[in-house]
């Protein structure tokens, strides 16, 4: 059986600027063709294998990698035909087999995919950033998937041609079926430095920008992962996945790992919320995947009901090689609570990280080598350079490589913005070594610089570092917080209650018993910790954050500077001399 890691080897360079240049001696292998290229060659060696399933009813609906093939390059004829190859293509819909076909007939016929964020469509008010989406890119195509995306069509799909899974309402609408051909010239395949995707940005630390991939930046990174990720090559990868495949981490990192390694996906229509991760759980007792990816919020709904489940904690481990998280920082007490959960059904289960963004296609850095602790976001990837830069008090992490975006779409002045004298790209993002002295260690992330603030005694606060922290010794009590503090002498919070909780608060002031919990830990984080990483207050949110006022990307990432802003009589109501009774106050302080 092949090994599940390769071992890092790591260079560190220091320069007399104070930066660190850190990359892996292990040669890139340059990729043999396309994610397109790697799919056709695996639709030509096992046809009969499943590619993609999705919930029908109680069961599933499923489409093999042969008749994949077919579809799409029918598609892809009938899109050249109509006159449409190498326009843009926008999709609005949610994961499905259909959204999986338009995708791969794109890429044949060379049109730039535009996956547009489903809650853009179906939990926006006025679709204003769908619009904007639209008017940046120009789709000749927009794709949706059913006629419950009939509002957002109807916001933005005038004069273009609108394409559906089944017949819809929508003026004009042609459906995938009416529009394929079968038989007859194919457009020419992709070449390497061709557009692939726009991927917006989700705007967690500003307007989407539409960031160009292209096909050798996702072959590149592909072939980046299955170097430290061996085992990829020789077991094709099962992935029961929610992510949104309009996001990078999911549309991407996670998608492009089936289409390269010959694997399967299996379409989980559950989400990390209350009322859908059951669904989650229903569909562990059907699929038992190799390599599970999620965020942190997903992990802390789906840990609560394992422990609860042991079937469905032995099933969801019995053939798991990975359990893997990404997009915010995973607080300890998960990493160990997933760890314990796979210790107790014998699972061999590897937990690990990665850090990537929407520029990188994504992954830069992953921590393919053992490690008990979640603080660490691995080491380079062979073939990414990352520089540590001096900015302020912290270090900037900047990425140069063969997996980094060209530029914007439709805006060529944007990419001399974000990158350095060194043709490095500046990600806003603050890291450090975990050990100087050896950084075969990797890498820890120490926060979104724009995110962090300071106390009035100018003390720094590390947003990034703390969050997680004050979730974990919440111990389940919490599904999220926003640190708050800038310019007053302590760091408070406002925090959501976990749902199995959040009837022990009226109106948000907490029951006795709740408000006991809550200061238990307030006085656990504060043990032996300096006043930047304690929290001396909390306030209880009963509103949800919101998509439309950019609070809340569709990835589940909360903007802690835009929910201050937003929410900025709440954060003066938890730094009040005399608190009122919603406030949660540590007792030690």
């Amino acid at each position: 059986m092949t090994a599940t890691f390769a071992a890092p080897h790591i260079s560190e360079v220091v320069h007399p600027d104070g930066s660190v240049l850190v990359r892996s001696s292990d040669r890139l292998v340059e990729p043999s063709g396309t994610v397109y290229d790697a799919f056709c060659a695996g639709a030509q060696r096992h046809p009969d294998r499943l590619l993609v399933a999705e919930r029908e009813g109680d069961g599933w609906r499923s489409l093999t990698w042969g008749d994949a093939f077919v579809r799409a390059e029918s598609l892809a004829r009938g899109l050249a035909r109509a006159g449409h190859a190498g326009k843009p293509i926008m999709v609005l819909s949610h994961n499905s087999i259909a959204h999986l076909i338009v995708t791969l007939a794109a890429y044949a016929a060379g049109s730039p995919v535009v996956p547009a964020s489903v809650a853009y469509s179906m939990q926006s008010a006025d679709h204003a950033k769908l619009a904007a989406l639209v008017s940046t890119a120009q789709p000749a195509v927009i794709f949706a998937e059913s006629a419950a995306y009939r509002a957002a069509l109807d916001a933005v799909a005038a004069g273009r041609v609108v394409l559906t899974a089944e017949p819809t309402s929508f003026p004009g609408a042609v459906t995938i079926d009416e529009l394929s051909v079968d038989g007859g010239p194919l457009p020419s395949r992709p070449a390497m430095d061709d557009v692939a995707k726009i991927m917006f940005t989700s705007g967690s630390t500003g307007n989407p920008k539409g960031v160009l991939n292209t096909h050798r930046m996702m072959a590149v990174n592909q072939q980046q992962m299955r170097q430290v990720w061996p085992f990829l090559a020789d077991e094709p990868p099962v992935l029961l996945d929610w992510l949104p495949w309009s996001h990078t981490f999911g549309g991407n990192h996670n998608m492009n790992m089936v289409l390269t390694n010959g694997g399967t996906l299996w379409i989980d229509d559950g989400r990390p919320a209350p009322a859908l991760i059951g669904r989650t759980v229903a569909n562990l007792h059907d699929v038992s995947p190799t390599v599970y990816f999620n965020v942190p919020a997903g992990y802390a709904a789906l840990v609560p009901v394992l422990e609860r489940d042991p079937q469905a904690a032995k099933e969801f481990f019995a053939h798991l090689r990975l359990a893997f998280y990404a997009a915010a920082a995973l607080p300890q007490g998960l990493w160990d609570a997933l760890v314990g959960l796979a210790d107790a059904q014998g699972g061999r289960a590897q937990m690990t990280t990665s850090w990537g963004m929407t520029e990188t296609a994504p992954a830069c850095t992953t921590t393919h080598f053992p490690t008990s602790t979640a603080t660490s976001i691995g080491v380079p990837l062979p073939g990414v350079d990352i520089k540590l830069a001096p900015v302020g008090e912290k270090m900037e992490l900047r990425v140069r490589g063969p997996n980094i975006t060209p530029g914007f779409y439709g805006r060529p002045d944007l990419l001399d913005q974000v990158l350095d004298d060194e043709g490095f790209l500046c990600t806003g993002d603050a890291c450090r070594l975990v050990d100087d002295a050896d950084p075969q260690r990797g890498l820890r992330f120490d926060g979104r610089i724009a995110e962090d603030f300071k106390l009035s005694t100018g003390t720094f606060v590390s947003v990034g570092t703390l969050r997680p922290k004050l979730l974990s010794a919440c111990a389940g009590l919490v599904n999220d917080a926003v640190i708050c503090g800038h310019d007053t002498d302590a760091v408070t919070a406002l925090i959501w209650l976990h749902p199995d909780h959040a009837a022990r608060q009226h109106d948000g002031v907490p029951d006795d018993g709740l408000r006991v919990d809550l200061e238990k830990a307030l006085v656990e984080l504060a043990r032996g910790a300096g006043s930047s990483q304690r929290v001396e207050r909390l306030l209880i949110l009963t509103e949800p954050a919101v998509l439309d006022s950019g609070e809340l990307t569709d990835k589940g990432y909360i903007n802690q500077a835009r929910v201050r802003a937003l929410r900025s009589e709440l954060v003066a109501e938890l730094g009040a001399a005399d608190p009122g009774p919603r406030v949660i106050c540590c007792p030690t302080v």
